[in-house]
């Protein structure tokens, strides 16, 4: 194994599956989940992006519910807000971690490579998403308080989250290694999200001028 190869090898698609699907049962069996890892590290990164999905699947589920005050409605969407802007963050982090190892281990592809379409940061993301949608459509065929219908229904759906799972672990690992022999160029897409910043949130910093 070249010492690239090693570099990026908590970025492998099986690895990263396997992770969440570990994180996730635990996470699911404790009142309150914790980040174990370093936020700066390949695999505290790859959690940190787990951790605030994971957090965001069930703050979504309360956003809907229609037994509540609007206070706590707000509160809950302000959550998310806070815990979307970390996920970007750690996305766009990962990102630029993989930008300095290629550049660091000598990979500069020619300008006129092909980028790919999506970061392997956004890949991560995705992996981590379609693993709690695994996880959770699961408990819905465990269910005994709906019909074989309803069962029948999540257990084809659960069919096809794992073969997307599946199939965009294995995107992961072509981007990868397409990235390492220079037959894709890497580039940090900046998220720039303008609703969380009152800087440039105008319905925040008009509202403050008035003030």
């Amino acid at each position: 194994m070249s010492s690239l190869t090693k570099i990026l090898s908590p970025f492998k698609g099986e690895r990263i599956i396997e992770w969440y699907s570990d994180l996730t049962d635990l996470w699911h069996s404790t009142a309150a989940p914790v980040v174990s890892e370093d936020h700066n590290s390949p695999k505290g990164m790859t959690q940190w992006i787990h951790f605030n999905n994971f957090l965001l699947w069930h703050l979504e589920d309360d956003a809907r519910r229609d037994d509540v005050s609007a206070e706590e409605i707000m509160k809950t969407k302000r959550a998310i807000d806070k815990h979307n802007q970390n996920r970007n963050d750690v996305i766009e982090r990962i990102d630029i971690w993989i930008d300095n190892v290629l550049k660091t281990s000598g990979i500069k592809p020619d300008d006129d490579v092909e980028m790919n379409s999506e970061t392997p940061g956004s890949i991560i993301d995705r992996l981590s998403i379609l693993s709690l949608k695994i996880y959770h459509m699961d408990e819905q065929i465990q269910r005994h308080d709906v019909g074989k219908e309803h069962q029948d229904v999540a257990r084809d759906r659960l069919a096809i989250l794992k073969e997307q799972r599946h199939d965009l672990s294995a995107a992961l690992d072509k981007l990868i290694l397409d990235l390492r022999q220079t037959h894709k160029r890497h580039k940090v897409y900046r998220q720039f999200k303008m609703y969380n910043d009152p800087n440039f949130n105008p319905a925040i910093y008009k509202s403050n001028q008035k003030k």
